[in-house]
């Protein structure tokens, strides 16, 4: 992977990174500290951990300005553009289990859709008109082909309100675009992300029962839950269990660095939309098989019946991002399931601090 940095002085870019202490937010403020950007995070802590931010200083050997910080709280946002001068934005911040969503669809309305309008309220108060949005495959709905190109449509079939979310933010920020040319946007579609820093020192630690499987996997494997439950078996798929593009956590940040580099650019303007994944899919039994072969723990597996939302298959064509952001996935799904192993076997209660 190779990414240029052309035209820009990182020591003068300040970035505020929404959902900073989150999953993916903390391993692309990594990314960032590491490659020289100034770094401001807000984030509410719903999903996330103060605990993660300080370990991102002792990876990276930088302090982290952090603020606690609900983006629909359009007050406390202002204060943050007031007394930093902020040139981009990264936007993590949000609810994201697709589960959750269908049976809770106006917490992710208001948390996913509002809290973003908010945010790009104040951003033009203050004439901060760049921002890389975290969006997601789900934009896409159910696949009317394979692999998923950045010109598949949108929002037709968006099975569950977490993809809806996504989706109608997208539109806003196009539409934002359209209507003022200053506004620079690139709307990162990534598919699933699992891994961990290959320090072990920061990971995805989900709150309550994982909604995404592979923190699930290895909350098994480390003894915190009896078995994993496969929802679905009867997918048209080679094995009957549902097929993503699984992406590892520190490839998808530096997919954020490489979109944070172009966008500011000069000569970069309007809209533009990249898929962040590997180009291929894995099966939940395919992971399981390969976290058992990188872990040496046995994952214990129930087939139960389907999740509301779910589709058969989904993966990425990730041609565009590897010719115009020069990026592409370097870690296979044994770097994915290792990274993860070392995170929970060395943080078997995640972020939580034993007493």
């Amino acid at each position: 992977m190779i990414v240029y940095f052309l035209y820009l002085d990182m020591s003068a870019a300040t970035i505020l990174v929404t959902g900073g202490a989150g999953y993916v937010g903390s391993h692309s403020v990594v990314q960032l500290l590491t490659q020289g950007f100034k770094v401001v995070v807000v984030d509410n802590l719903v999903n996330a951990s103060q605990e993660c931010l300080k370990r991102v200083e002792e990876i990276t050997g930088k302090e982290v300005i952090s603020i606690p910080v609900d983006l629909c709280d359009k007050d406390e946002l202002d204060n943050v553009f007031t007394k930093y001068k902020i040139n981009c934005v990264l936007h993590f911040a949000a609810l994201k289990a697709v589960g959750e969503s269908v049976s809770m669809p106006l917490n992710y309305y208001r948390n996913n859709v509002g809290g973003s309008i908010t945010l790009l309220e104040v951003m033009k108060a203050h004439n901060v008109k760049k921002m890389v949005y975290s969006s997601s495959a789900t934009v896409y709905g159910t696949p009317q082909k394979l692999p998923l190109t950045e010109d598949h449509p949108t929002g037709l079939g968006c099975t569950n309100p977490y993809g809806k979310s996504k989706h109608f933010v997208e539109e806003i920020l196009k539409d934002l675009v359209k209507s003022d040319d200053a506004w620079s946007v690139i709307s990162l579609r990534y598919f699933n992300p699992v891994g961990a820093h290959e320090s072990g020192k920061i990971g995805e630690d989900p709150k309550g029962i994982p909604n995404n499987i592979m923190p699930y996997i290895a909350q098994v494997a480390v003894g915190r839950r009896k078995d994993l439950k496969v929802f679905g078996n009867d997918y048209n798929t080679p094995d009957g269990t549902g097929v993503r593009d699984y992406v590892h956590i520190q490839d998808l940040a530096m997919g954020h660095v490489a979109a944070l580099t172009k966008i500011l650019t000069p000569n970069f303007s309007g809209w533009k939309v990249y898929n962040l994944g590997t180009g291929s899919g894995l099966s939940v039994l395919q992971l399981v098989k390969a976290f058992e072969v990188a872990s040496g723990q046995k994952v214990p597996y129930e087939i139960v019946g389907r999740r509301p939302g779910d589709i058969d298959a989904s993966y990425a064509d990730v041609s565009l991002a590897k010719k115009e952001l020069c990026w592409e996935a370097t870690k296979d799904v044994l770097d994915m399931c290792r990274d993860t192993w070392k995170w929970q076997s060395t943080n078997p209660n995640g972020y939580q601090v034993s007493k």
